[in-house]
């Protein structure tokens, strides 16, 4: 369909920016955008903000439908299972009408009385945004440490709650990162912050009663292609610092009990070497790659673990993925990954045995819970799956039984039975079979005149999970198919797959999801005027390069934050997660990388021709993908597409990577997103 514009278009200014690299000129007209923060960037973002606001004016009712139809199939006031640790069971519920989660606990048993720890909703107090990472209560359950960023910047502001007094203590700490771990002595934190180019790169040290600026560095990494993180073993006797680029790592410990103590290397960094160190009784057990793509499992004595000492506990396989491990007092889990599925198995010490978990269904993902009960035998996991909602199970290690907690209602009369779900295999242009992952109507023909909504990402070793979505329903039930592309270059097939889809191997990434839209439309799933792409942020890379490749095969597509400047943003070391990235992507720095890279960046490579719909969102304050990248590309795709279909900037001015932090102003921006799918397709009732 086309489209006619109610108000002027907008059209960027266009002030050339020009560099040589390698030879070849750039000229960049849009540049400017990146001028953060001035009027005239701010008056275009809200120009397009209104055009797309005029734009979508006739779906305004159809997205309130949307909305309320996706909230009242959810339960609205709702609990989590408790988790026990000590004398005391953790949980979290959400009450009807309010935005956010509210933190809880009890001590001594669930029918004592509640004690709130943390109501996101006061903390909110009416922003626009707010979102909580780090929320960790001291060991003997008197102090409660949590980061909140109230910008969507993913710069996080450290407080600590006294849990008997009520009161939140004067001493926080701006500029964190993600990761806070307790000492055993109840008094010491340890926590990461970022550096101006948001890389968390320092550990500090910070005892509760004492000023701030008096915090202790104890570690920092010089290296910016290496981020870093802090963990806690399960056993409670360690704490790690976790030192990672893409494809190298290393690890520093400390005796939890001695938290002034320096924090010691476990094994140096060895480039292109990856692992992580658990700790069970006298033994800590590695999981690396060395030798080992898919990765295996080293055991080695607490006393004794230089390299020399290492013994092979779970030798490699060339057709499973190991994930990692979790230990308990008798057991080691063992999370893997085989033929695009989560596993689990366990080995029992007292028998030296291993054993697997068994799921139901053919498509499922799992979600790890955590398990704070060193002593348990109790393993807790979610399950979920296209059709079934998430599910959590305690599972017996100790005699194979599994008990169900809880499974998610779905209100309204969600009938499962009603819709089926398959994974079907493209082929790539080299051979390679691109598992697709679908959920449909039950008894769907293949005429081709289904909608197809199909989602692709393909990076980083990440894989897309089949998992229950209760605003998705909103497609299925007017008869879309929705599919998961697992394209290379995410992880679902195990470590070589990431391997394939990165660095000079990219354009795989491209491809296989070209080689899934095709093959669909070959089996009569869909036709090209059905086919709409979704993708998010290295996702968004996938949409924008495929758009540009293959504009045919697509009515419509969502792109989320989406990486598509490529070039000048890793040309850029100034930008966030830049280097870091030089291991996805390559260093542009090299002329082979440099030259690869722009024979795919989707900014680059916008021409003078017919694109479909497009919506493409972008967040003001995202510090992963900027701002600019989405408008940039927007305005080059308006001067240049041919054809008068929708094009649609949408900038969220208080957000960022994640987009809405509430949970009802999320369920709006996917009323947002399916009200312009429904819009352009033209025959879909809403």
């Amino acid at each position: 369909m086309t489209m006619q514009s109610p108000m002027k278009t907008p059209v960027a200014k266009k002030k050339g920016h020009a560099v040589t690299i390698h030879g070849t000129r750039l000229l960049d007209h849009y540049y400017w955008l990146r001028n953060r923060g001035t009027k005239e960037v701010l008056e275009y973002l809200e120009q397009e903000n209104r055009y797309t606001e005029q734009m979508m004016k006739s779906t305004e009712r159809g997205q309130e439908r949307l909305f309320k139809e996706m909230v009242e199939r959810i339960k609205e006031t709702d609990q989590s299972v408790p988790e026990k640790v000590d004398d005391y069971y953790y949980y979290s519920r959400t009450e009807k009408g309010r935005q956010y989660t509210i933190y809880c606990r009890k001590k001594g048993s669930l029918d004592a009385q509640e004690e709130i720890l943390l109501d996101g909703n006061k903390l909110a107090g009416g922003r626009e945004y707010c979102s909580l990472a780090a929320l960790k209560v001291s060991p003997d359950h008197r102090h409660l440490v949590y980061s909140v960023d109230f910008k969507g910047d993913e710069l996080f502001t450290i407080h600590v709650k006294d849990l008997k007094t009520r009161e939140v203590l004067e001493e926080s700490i701006p500029a964190a990162s993600y990761s806070v771990e307790w000492a055993n002595d109840n008094r010491t934190i340890f926590y990461t912050v970022r550096d101006e180019a948001r890389r968390p790169y320092r550990v500090y040290r910070h005892v509760l009663g004492t000023p701030c600026a008096r915090d202790r560095l104890v570690y920092e990494e010089a290296d910016q292609a290496f981020f870093v993180s802090l963990y806690r073993s399960k056993s409670r006797k360690y704490l790690f610092i976790y030192l990672g680029s893409a494809i190298t790592s290393e690890i520093r410990f400390l005796e939890a009990d001695r938290p002034r103590d320096r924090f010691r290397v476990f094994r140096r960094r060895k480039k292109g070497v990856e692992y992580d160190v658990t700790h069970h009784g006298n033994t800590f057990y590695i999981h690396t790659n060395e030798g080992a793509v898919n990765f295996k499992v080293m055991a080695a004595p607490i006393g004794a673990r230089t390299l020399k000492n290492w013994q092979e506990f779970i030798p490699h396989h060339p057709g499973i993925k190991i994930d990692g491990l979790e230990s308990f007092r008798d057991y080691l889990v063992v999370y893997e990954r085989e033929q695009g599925l989560k596993q689990v198995r366990f080995y029992d010490f007292s028998t030296g045995l291993f054993r697997r978990l068994e799921f139901d269904e053919p498509v499922y993902t799992l979600r790890y819970h955590r398990n704070p009960d060193y002593n348990s035998t109790i393993l807790r996991l979610t399950y979920t799956s296209f059709l079934t909602p998430k599910t959590v199970y305690d599972f017996n290690l100790a005699d194979g039984t599994r008990k169900l907690l809880k499974k998610n209602e779905v209100l309204g009369g969600y009938d499962p039975s009603a819709y089926e779900m398959e994974r079907v295999m493209a082929v790539a242009p080299d051979g390679t079979g691109i598992p697709i992952s679908l959920v449909y109507p039950k008894g769907m023909a293949r005429d081709g005149n289904n909608c197809l909504l199909l989602h692709g990402y393909g990076a980083y070793g990440s894989s897309s999970e089949p998992h229950f979505a209760y605003n998705r329903l909103s497609l299925l039930q007017r008869g879309f198919i929705y599919g998961i592309a697992h394209v290379r270059g995410g992880g679902v097939m195990g470590r070589p797959w990431y391997e394939a889809g990165k660095l000079l191997n990219k354009k795989n990434t491209f491809t296989d999801y070209i080689s899934c839209v095709e093959h669909l439309i070959e089996q009569g799933y869909t036709s090209k005027g059905r086919v709409v792409a979704d993708g998010m942020s290295a996702g968004g890379l996938l949409m924008g390069a495929v758009l540009n490749m293959r504009p045919d095969l697509f009515f419509a597509m969502v792109a989320e934050v989406p990486f598509v400047d490529v070039i000048n943003t890793m040309l850029d070391p100034s930008i966030p997660l830049t280097v870091h990235e030089y291991e996805e992507w390559g260093n542009p720095g090299e002329k082979r990388f440099f030259d690869y890279m722009l024979s795919y960046s989707p900014y680059d490579n916008v021409e003078k021709k017919k694109y479909p719909h497009l919506l493409v969102i972008g967040g003001l304050n995202d510090s992963r993908v900027q701002y600019w990248e989405p408008a940039k590309w927007v305005a080059r795709l308006r001067a240049n597409k041919t054809n008068d279909t929708m094009l649609l900037l949408k900038t969220d001015m208080g957000a960022g990577h994640g987009g809405a932090s509430g949970r009802y102003d999320f369920l709006k921006e996917f009323a947002f997103k399916y009200a312009f799918i429904f819009h352009v397709l033209g025959d879909v009732e809403f």
